[in-house]
């Protein structure tokens, strides 16, 4: 355990209760729709203009992102966007802050379940092919086809044999990716094994996040060199100028968002597509219309 001898108890614990308030405040972001924060509080006097700085900056991303949709869509292009790294490496963090402004018939999560039976005897990539996207559409992968490199490899959920396929394969089929238009960016989330450490804690302690410790989260945790050795392999034989991957530095998670969000921008030749004034056309009114009453007992109770 790290805090045996570097941090006593009640450091620790402090620790945590900061890391459960960056969690609330991710929340908090979802909800926020005034792009005015300056009365958003905080700790201290530099922690709220921190925290004002974010969420302007995060707001100005996100407008970005509705360009960048509307280029897609306008463009018909195909985008597909890969998020791995560990466990609470905060991909989904980001993924959330992606599309959360953003038309879900146009962006959407592929976050895959572990393979059925029927699944385990297909060829290895045909599950992830139903997903990709079609013309004007965005696909963002919450792990990916990489599984196989990763936990099926340090769980041993695959064959040596497999193994091998898959890294005689994957540069092939993302090649194939490409050639046929679709634009393909693979992101890997970097966090350090403490910092890992403090967020399982984090959830451990968060009732409203112990959801998302499974038994596969603990285990990586015991295997955390064989995960290190696993992504190392994965990044130096699947790392193709068609396809490079991005590291992207999480142990910070809002400025791995920032950062992360920009970078994807970047990538992406986008310009903003013009559109028409939006005019609101007046209601029509008929005389004889009437407004047929709601029976009392089909409301919701106003509890609030």
């Amino acid at each position: 355990m790290f805090y045996n001898n570097a941090l006593d108890s009640q450091e620790l614990m402090q620790r945590i209760a900061n890391d459960l308030i960056d969690s609330y405040d991710e929340e908090l972001e979802l909800e926020i729709e005034d792009r005015e924060v300056d009365d958003i509080g905080a700790p201290t006097a530099a922690d709220k203009l921190a925290r004002q700085q974010y969420f302007k900056e995060l707001f100005r991303l996100q407008g970005e992102l509705v360009k960048l949709q509307d280029w897609v869509q306008h463009s018909r292009e195909k985008v597909v966007i890969l998020f791995e790294g560990r466990d609470a490496a905060g991909k989904g963090g980001v993924i959330k802050r992606i599309t959360q402004r953003l038309n879900p018939r146009v962006a959407r999560v592929a976050a895959l379940p572990a393979p059925n039976d029927r699944e385990r005897t297909q060829w290895y990539f045909q599950r992830y092919v139903a997903h990709l996207p079609a013309a004007g559409e965005i696909v963002l992968f919450d792990r990916s086809w990489y599984n196989r490199a990763g936990v099926e490899r340090v769980m041993g959920f695959c064959s040596d044999d497999e193994y091998e396929e898959f890294f005689r394969t994957v540069p092939e089929f993302e090649k194939m990716l490409v050639r046929s238009g679709i634009r393909l960016v693979k992101y890997w989330f970097s966090i350090t094994d403490e910092e890992q450490h403090l967020r399982f804690l984090g959830r451990i302690h968060d009732p409203l996040k112990q959801w998302k410790l499974s038994p596969m989260d603990l285990e990586s945790r015991v295997r955390w060199e064989a995960y290190t050795k696993a992504k190392e392999t994965m990044l130096e034989r699947t790392h193709i100028p068609e396809a490079p991957w991005w590291v992207v530095q999480a142990v910070d998670k809002k400025k791995a968002r920032l950062n992360c969000i920009a970078h994807l921008l970047a990538q992406m030749p986008y310009q903003e597509v013009p559109h028409p004034a939006v005019v609101l056309p007046d209601r029509v009114r008929n005389p004889e219309y009437l407004r047929q009453p709601v029976p009392a007992s089909m409301y919701v109770p106003e509890v609030y």
